[in-house]
């Protein structure tokens, strides 16, 4: 067989199957549309690496096998190109994003197309495109006309390295996931989303989608449903009261204070009865500097101060409870202040430190004497009975719980509640690179009590006529640290005309969170070229004929990110009545898996450790083909593995020897390979239904190995094992499936392109599944050293003196005699020296 040059072959199919429309379905008319969905991708600063690839593969592999098996297969391609990434890296460089932008698209780009996906070209987007921003700033303007949009001043995070504000999901560990520096509390007014709104339909829906379980667990944790009790504590001599959520209201008898976060706002309304207050201000002072992390972790020593001259009174026995401020309490969970008693671990450690008197309201179920547990040495956190608890006492914490929060509603100091941990999306960055946001104040309306908004005087958004608000080209675009974007020094940009009076107003110059760009991207990629895609953000007779998405793959990084802020916004533009997908739920996506992570020698890929796999080389060496089975190989797609170069080798091998195989092929077929090549079939088919790339791969090089063995293999049988091969090597397969048709075409007098990857996928004859022989594989020491055939129902004794007298098995075992032999019936044999 003559040479094989990979880099031409691979050239002239990409340049055929775009000519051809191979990848592009009749968004209209499609008859079985499979909307095939990988994560958006962001155009790193160093272009595309091999995590990319591994991603951006799997999810094709999944396309082509769909597209095989009959589906019209739409599997588009964009870049999610504004935010703090790109705009740091144009900062790092010293070039402006917008330049910038152009260059990373056309690398980018470049290297997608030789990885040998089928992606729909045409349709393809980029956020940056104002056409496209236009709908991001017009879904604002539907969240803000909906009351779903707000502005309002609160702690927020910061972040002194990135010079802007993060949402929640973006604080990992109390650092920012950008760029890793610990993230501070600032006061700021910011715009943010409603999502809190619909945290009960976000955590209800998890139980309709079929998505990876990894994800949904980490959204149930993130959302965190909690049914308790609001208990209010009377403030003494001030017409207030402190409202604290608790779900052990059981323990309600034992509160011996009341603890406050140093947000919390009755604190200012309190300062004439605060005679410390130097000393708590100082101390709030000190917490706002803390991350979240720092204030709650469990190890951390609790600090508190307590609000001299504040009484708070119980609800439950009258008690004058001294009232404190401890920074382990946050003011944007629950009510921002707890009762604390000696039946919490961190309400028991701040008592000991400062001496607070404590007592019990709960012993143990066992019956444990509350006087053997009063010195509170310890602290009992657990279920119990009732003591000193008034007519509760004796009561199970169960009953207990039920109980009391009737009680207390009847005297109408208190209520059953359910909340959530979910915090409202904070949506607006200090920075340049992004959407600009679609509102303007004007101080006239402000000041007249006028606006769009009850409680937001002053505000209008920006007329969808009017939209997109273009970012314009400022030169100086660096972030200032000010709580400000760049914007705000542009004057021909933030000055305009109120659109109610007419009289001066200002734009808003902060832009959106770059999550926003990609909440909706998935809508807009059919609808990219559709007749009303001027006119509207999606087409809905495209959207009614391709949602919802049939098969979803991205990251479970952004499992409370974007996962969670692409369903919120698809469920509020719905009850909008502006998006229709139709699904009971209005869920986009009901099917979602997340790919593993691609390491390098046992560490995660960084530039600092110098182990980041460019793939471009490992292309240019051994061909797309050969990286994208190597990568599906190493490990099952969902787990991911470690990327180790002399991989490679054997995959080269792989396809050469296919490659080899095809000059092999005559008129006549072997029943034995036959029944193999069928069961590889079933195999195959299952595996890749199930993202089992590694095992699918696996079961086409045992096939490859029967086929070289056998006597001979027909046209037919090589042409399926080429189809089963085609999603995992569209090049190679491509080209040999050309090859073994050429003959055919010239019968038949057909010049057309008749490409593999439209080819029927191959079905299997449940006749020839019935074997009478398997693949026996050999360990030692629970490693694969050999497998060959055997005849089914093979005894022990038969399948170790068979497995001994191989070769590659003797090596390694290297003269030794095992000490144990592990026979697995039908499947393996284990020697353990």
């Amino acid at each position: 067989m003559k040479q094989y040059d990979f880099s031409k072959v691979e050239k002239k199919w990409i340049k055929a199957w775009r000519e051809a429309g191979i990848y592009e379905p009749d968004l209209l008319n499609a008859k079985e549309p499979f909307y095939n969905l990988m994560m958006f991708p962001y155009p790193s600063a160093e272009g595309l690496h091999v995590g990319n690839m591994y991603a951006f593969t799997g999810s094709d592999i999944y396309g082509r096998f769909k597209r095989m098996q009959g589906y019209d297969v739409f599997e588009p391609i964009g870049l999610d190109g504004f935010g703090i990434h790109s705009e740091n890296y144009a900062l790092k460089i010293g070039t402006h994003p917008l330049v910038q932008s152009k260059v990373s698209e056309e690398r980018f780009y470049k290297q997608l197309e030789v990885v040998g996906n089928g992606f729909a070209w045409n349709e393809r987007l980029e956020t940056y495109d104002p056409e496209y921003y236009r709908w991001t700033q017009w879904i604002f303007v539907q969240m803000w006309k909906h009351g779903l949009a707000y502005r309002k001043r609160q702690s927020v995070n910061w972040c002194p390295s990135c010079k802007t504000v993060l949402a929640d999901e973006q604080v990992i560990d109390g650092k920012c996931e950008r760029c890793g520096t610990a993230v501070v509390k600032k006061e700021m007014e910011q715009w943010f989303f409603r999502i809190t709104e619909y945290a009960e339909r976000l955590l209800e829906n998890l139980d309709a989608i079929d998505w990876s379980e990894k994800v949904k667990i980490a959204q149930r944790n993130w959302i965190g449903r909690s049914k308790g009790t609001l208990v209010d504590f009377k403030v003494e001599g001030a017409d207030r009261t402190i409202r604290v959520f608790t779900t052990r209201v059981d323990t309600l008898f034992s509160g011996a204070f009341v603890v406050l976060a140093p947000e919390h706002e009755i604190i200012s309304s309190l300062k004439d009865q605060i005679s410390n207050l130097k000393e708590v201000e100082e101390y709030i002072a000190r917490s706002k500097k803390k991350s979240e992390e720092e204030r709650t972790t469990e190890e951390r020593e609790k600090t508190g101060v307590e609000l001299k001259g504040v009484k708070a009174v119980s609800p439950a026995n009258g008690e004058r409870l001294p009232v404190w401020v401890a920074d382990f309490v946050l003011g944007g969970y629950g009510t921002g202040a707890v009762f604390a008693d000696a039946h919490d671990e961190r309400d028991f450690a701040l008592a000991k430190k400062y001496g607070i008197p404590l007592k019990v309201s709960l012993v143990p179920a066992d019956g444990t004497d509350v006087r053997k547990v009063k010195d509170l040495e310890t602290c009992f956190t657990g279920d119990g009975v009732l003591c000193n608890s008034g007519e509760f006492d004796g009561m199970t914490s169960a009953d207990a719980r039920v109980a009391i929060t009737e009680w207390l509603a009847k005297r109408g100091s208190g209520e059953a509640k359910t909340t959530y941990r979910l915090r409202d999306w904070l949506i607006s960055r200090q920075r340049y690179w992004g959407p600009p946001i679609p509102m303007v104040h004007c101080a006239a309306c402000a000041a007249a009590g006028k606006g769009e908004q009850k409680g937001m005087p002053g505000w209008y958004a920006v007329s969808e006529e009017d939209l997109p608000v273009k970012l314009p080209m400022v030169k100086d675009f660096r972030p200032q640290g000010k709580g400000e974007s760049p914007l705000a020094s542009v004057r021909e940009f933030y000055e305009t005309k109120c659109p109610a009076c007419g009289g001066p107003a200002r734009r808003e110059t902060d832009v959106s969170d770059t999550f926003l760009d990609s909440a909706w991207y998935y809508l807009r990629y059919p609808s990219v070229n559709a007749a009303t895609a001027g006119q509207a953000p999606w087409d809905p007779e495209i959207i009614k004929r391709w949602f919802p998405v049939n098969m979803y793959i991205g990251g479970a990084e952004h499992s409370v990110l974007h996962l969670l802020y692409v369903r919120f916004v698809a469920l509020a533009l719905r009850d909008m009545k502006l998006l229709d997908i139709p699904s009971a739920t209005g869920e986009p996506f009901p099917k979602f898996r997340a790919h593993g992570l691609v390491i390098k020698d046992g560490a995660k890929m960084s530039k600092s450790k110098g182990n980041v796999v460019n793939p471009d080389e490992y292309v240019k060496k051994f061909g797309a083909d050969a990286l994208r089975m190597y990568l599906m190989f190493l490990a099952p797609f969902e787990q991911g593995g470690d990327f180790r170069d002399q991989g490679m080798l054997g995959i080269e091998r792989f396809l050469r020897r296919t490659r080899e195989l095809g000059g092999r092929v005559g008129s006549k077929g072997n029943e034995d390979a036959e029944r193999k090549l069928h069961g590889t079939i079933k195999k195959v088919t299952e595996d890749i239904e199930g993202l089992h790339y590694n095992t699918a791969i696996s079961a086409l090089m045992i096939l490859l190995n029967e086929f070289e063995t056998a006597l001979s293999i027909s046209v037919e049988q090589y042409g399926t094992f080429l189809k089963l091969l085609a999603p995992f090597a569209p090049f190679l397969t491509e080209e040999m499936w050309q090859i073994l048709i050429d003959d055919e075409k010239r019968k038949t007098n057909n010049s057309g392109f008749q490409s593999i990857h439209k080819e029927k996928w191959p079905e299997y004859d449940p006749k020839l599944l019935i074997a009478d022989s398997f693949t026996l594989v050999v360990q030692v020491n629970g490693k694969v050293r050999d497998q060959f055939e055997v005849a089914v129902g093979i005894v022990q004794k038969e399948a170790e003196e068979k497995a001994l007298a191989r070769e590659k098995v003797r090596n390694h075992l290297n003269g030794k005699t095992p000490k144990k032999v592990i026979y697995v019936p039908g499947r393996l044999v284990n020697f353990v020296v």
